[in-house]
Parts: structure tokens; sequence; C-alpha cells
């Protein structure tokens, strides 16, 4: 859905509610838990360091829950902070080039355990792009918590397909300011609230 301003809750809950029964855009539904590439798409995977120890992973957990891996202001999700719940249904709201689009998305697996805590999404008829991104926190042995974006992804709408170095240039963006985002959650939750 392509909008000059950015879409109120009220459209973006109409547009959420008229893909709920649609099916995912790609057949390979899952396979952004595995480390190899998928064929055919563009394969991206990134990292970055959040800290070490209990409180950080909680944290980062913590900011995961809360969708805070979104930059807001030019890419966000609607509604805010909805469940992550297998099979919920989400937008997906970016400005790019002074057009607002929301895309559609659905949570497709949910990994948690000791060490890991994250999920994925995967594309729906109404976005953009065709494919899944994976968004997980992990604590190794050492206790050093990273945040991790996996992705395997590729031009759907002919929009996307025409604009392609463009829909790339802003994926990049996105993984740096998702990257931030996540840092400074786990900063500003550490530190407590400011007095």
């Amino acid at each position: 859905m392509l909008t000059v301003f950015r879409p109120t809750l009220p459209a973006a809950l109409h547009f959420i509610a008229t893909e709920q029964t649609a099916a995912h855009t790609y057949p390979e539904v899952g396979q952004s838990r595995d480390n190899a590439p998928v064929a055919g798409y563009d394969n991206d995977s990134n990292s970055v360091e959040l800290g070490q120890g209990p409180e950080v992973f909680a944290a980062a957990q913590e900011a995961v829950r809360q969708w805070r891996m979104f930059p807001g202001g030019w890419a966000l999700i609607m509604p805010d902070r909805p469940p992550v719940r297998v099979g919920e249904v989400v937008g997906m709201a970016a400005k790019v080039l002074g057009i607002w689009w929301l895309n559609t998305c659905r949570i497709v697996y949910i990994i948690e355990n000791e060490h890991q805590f994250g999920f994925a999404y995967g594309t729906l008829p109404g976005h953009a792009e065709c494919g899944e991104e994976l968004f997980i926190v992990e604590k190794d042995a050492a206790g050093i918590v990273r945040y991790r974006i996996r992705a395997f992804s590729k031009p759907r709408h002919w929009m996307a397909r025409m604009a392609y170095p463009l829909a790339r240039w802003y994926q990049c963006k996105f993984v740096r300011d998702s990257k931030l985002s996540m840092q400074d959650f786990v900063k500003n939750h550490l530190a407590g609230p400011s007095l």
C-alpha cells in the first residue's frame, strides 16, 4: 500500500486484516533458520555485539519482544508492539523517497531457549519484496550477547524490481539503523530511568 502520508493506524489495521489468510509469497518458508544461502535470493547476514552478561541478554530479549529493532521515524511496525507469536500478521511501514509503503508479513517461527530469543517473519502479497527475515539475540558461552539479522529476499512488486539498487540501499540502511536501535535500547535499559 503506497501513500504520501504516514499510514494511519485504522488504515494499517484494515490492510493487515485483508492479509490475515493470505499465503506467503515464497515457497521457502522457515529457511531463514538455516545458515545456508537460499538460491535465487539476495542473502544477507549481519550482527552486532550488544554487551556481556545476563542483564544485557535480558534487555536484548525485551527489545525484540517490543520490536525495538525497528528504528522508527522511517521504518516502523504497525500496530506498535504487536505480540510475538507464530501466525501474527504485522504491517511494516517504510518511507522511501518521501513515499510511505506499508508492507505485510507473518511471523513464521520463534526461537526461544537459554541462549537465544528471536523470530522470523515472511512476506505476504501486500509486501514489495518476497522472502523472510530473522531477528535474533544470542548469548555465547562467554556471555557475549549479539543481535543478528538474517534475511533472504528479492523484489516482488514491479516498482521494487525497477528500483532494485535503491531497494538494496534501503535494506542496508535498515540493517545499520536496526543495529543502532538495539544498541541504544540495551544501553538505555541498563542505565535505568533518568533523573
